[in-house]
């Protein structure tokens, strides 16, 4: 079969055709592509019958894309999501996917969630994007009224949207200019709530996997946790696997470092005395 190839001008290793026969690889270069429409002449094959069986080659965006994972699977509060994300007018995806997230919550005297800061490098994975849609989930019985959204660089604050009964707060994240696919924005920005009852744990969820994540979380000196575990759970129904415990450091805070996040969610949970 090579040597009937080179007949024709086209020069194609054996490894390769021994790949593209056995599915390892397929023909994407435009030599490549010729080889294939001259062995549909050689095997006496209707013309693009080999070539229609090829699958569209992938866009450099699309390639740029990472493993994704609904918002539906992540959580429970999804159609509310979902609702207010059509408001926005925001794709499923909004277009972005986290590079690195570096988080610090903070839990108050009366054991409540009062705040959480982020530090966010996120990537577009298509052209034109220019907002982030920043999601704060509170305890169940938080006022979602009364949380507040500050951008400290990097983006300013839009749209603002709550659901009170689902307990979610959705806000925009400005770009001053729209970025094309494979560029970097820097996100500075956090969330006050302190509105919540006790809270025993914290949930990040992860659309898209791929990027690094810290998450740190400290606590007041007055109301100090007995034991800090860090979990992961591919979706919110399905078990909790727990990784291993999140000791306290200098200063009662607990934290924990997830190289390559898989699309899914990652959290601490702690226990009260």
């Amino acid at each position: 079969m090579r040597h009937r190839l080179a007949q024709r001008g086209v020069q194609v290793g054996v490894t390769s055709l021994s790949y593209w026969q056995r599915g390892l690889r397929r023909p994407e270069r435009p030599e490549s592509l010729r080889a294939v429409a001259a062995l549909e002449e050689i095997l006496e094959l209707p013309a693009h019958s080999l070539r229609r069986l090829l699958p569209p080659r992938p866009s450099p965006a699309a390639r740029d894309r990472p493993q994704s994972r609904p918002y539906r699977s992540l959580l429970e509060q999804a159609p509310a999501l979902t609702g207010i994300l059509d408001e926005l007018g925001s794709p499923a995806d909004g277009g972005l996917h986290t590079v690195l997230h570096v988080e610090r919550v903070r839990i108050g005297a009366g054991r409540e969630l009062l705040a959480r800061d982020s530090q966010q490098m996120v990537r577009a994975h298509r052209d034109g994007v220019d907002r982030y849609l920043a999601i704060h989930h509170g305890d169940p019985g938080c006022a979602v009224d009364g949380v507040t959204l500050r951008a400290y660089g990097g983006c300013r604050v839009g749209r603002v949207r709550r659901h009170a009964a689902a307990g979610v707060v959705v806000a925009e994240l400005l770009f001053d200019a729209r970025l094309r696919s494979g560029e970097t924005a820097l996100l500075d920005y956090g969330f006050t709530d302190g509105s919540g009852p006790p809270s025993t744990e914290y949930v990040r969820g992860f659309v898209f996997g791929g990027g690094q994540y810290v998450l740190g979380v400290s606590f007041d000196p007055a109301a100090l946790p007995v034991r800090c575990e860090r979990f992961e759970q591919a979706t919110h129904s399905t078990a909790r696997r727990a990784v291993g415990e999140a000791p306290l450091g200098p200063g009662g805070a607990a934290h924990f470092f997830q190289e390559a996040v898989r699309p899914g969610l990652l959290g601490l949970a702690w226990e009260w005395a």
